[in-house]
């Protein structure tokens, strides 16, 4: 499969995620933490809003992208994501 690319936006970095699951919320303070720390925009897309985002991304979520790739599925390391953002 096609991974598909990420929504249009100014946004270094997206999450893709959905409400009521506990490793998006995980997620989602790992990359708001290093975001506002290193100053990066930031952007999450839920996945539940596009059927395209659910066929590709409904087993994987929550799945971080860097500037276009993929770079973290099920659970966004910080020190990994510091590094992602320090090479982009």
């Amino acid at each position: 499969m096609t991974e598909p690319v990420p929504h249009s936006t100014d946004a270094t970095v997206v999450l893709y995620g959905r409400e009521r699951c506990h490793l998006c919320d995980v997620a989602r303070d790992v990359v708001r933490a290093v975001c506002a720390d290193t100053g990066t925009d930031w952007v999450e897309v839920d996945v539940d809003t596009d059927p395209q985002l659910v066929d590709a991304f409904t087993e994987q979520v929550p799945v971080c992208f860097v500037d276009g790739r993929k770079h973290a599925h099920w659970r966004v390391d910080e020190a990994e994501l510091r590094t992602a953002l320090a090479q982009a």
